[in-house]
Order: structure tokens, then sequence, then C-alpha cells
């Protein structure tokens, strides 16, 4: 949180090629228990920490892979769970290695096909960042 009340916080859209099949686009998604929804990963900053940074630090936190950032996508603006105003940087980024540990914070990963994706997240905000993602992805 910066000295305004705003909370400062950064993640991904993360995706890779599926690795059987036809080697579609798949979409990692994060199960949060404490509010049993379905989002992108993604975290409050460390104070003086660069979104970017955060962004890398939260998806090896919350799934277990390492990643490449590619473009950034759209920031999220809105009011919190604790009624504060919050701000979030997006990036997208293909998966690296890693494996999925689940943990109090994160209890589930899926990899989804986008239009899996955008129906199973919880958020209307968070879809639009799979849309914002196969944009920069296929963008002529």
């Amino acid at each position: 949180m910066n000295r305004d009340g705003l909370v400062l916080a950064a993640g991904c859209v993360l995706w890779r090629r599926s690795p059987w099949g036809d080697g579609g686009l798949e979409i990692c998604l994060v199960h949060r228990p404490k509010y049993d929804d379905w989002s992108h990963p993604k975290g409050k900053l460390k104070r003086g920490e660069e979104p970017l940074a955060g962004a890398l630090r939260e998806v090896l936190e919350e799934t277990g892979h390492t990643c490449v950032p590619g473009a950034r996508l759209p920031t999220a603006h809105y009011i919190d769970v604790q009624g504060r105003p919050k701000v979030v940087d997006y990036w997208a980024a293909e998966a690296g290695e890693g494996r999925f540990v689940p943990g109090d914070e994160v209890d589930r990963v899926l990899w989804l096909a986008p239009a899996a994706a955008r129906h199973r997240l919880t958020e209307p905000r968070d879809r639009q960042l799979v849309d914002a993602l196969l944009n920069a992805l296929f963008r002529a």
C-alpha cells in the first residue's frame, strides 16, 4: 500500500502451448480458497518493488512456474474486499519450467483454453485480460 492508501499489486496472464493434443494455447488460472474465486496469478507489491518484478514473483509463488514476460496488458483499477482502492498492473507471460504445489494462498491451478478460462474466471475484469492477451499474442 502506498502513502495514499492505494493498494499496489501486479500479476500476469500466464500462458503456454498445450503439452498434448494440437498444441493450442492454454491460460493458467489460480483458485484462492480464502475468496473461493478463480483469477490470474497476482499479488501485492512489497515496499519498493517494481511492478514487473512483483508480477514475476507472484507467478512463481502462486503457480510454481518461472515465466518470460511479454506485452504489458491493461491495468485494473477497483475497490478491494476491504474497501480500499487497488491498482493491479498486468503482463502477458509465457510459462517456463516449474511444478505447482498447493498452499494456503492458492490450492489449485487450471490450464484452460481461452474460451474456457474466460468462462471460469470469477471477475469480469479478469475476463477482459484474456482478450487483451489474445490481442497481444496474435496482433498482425
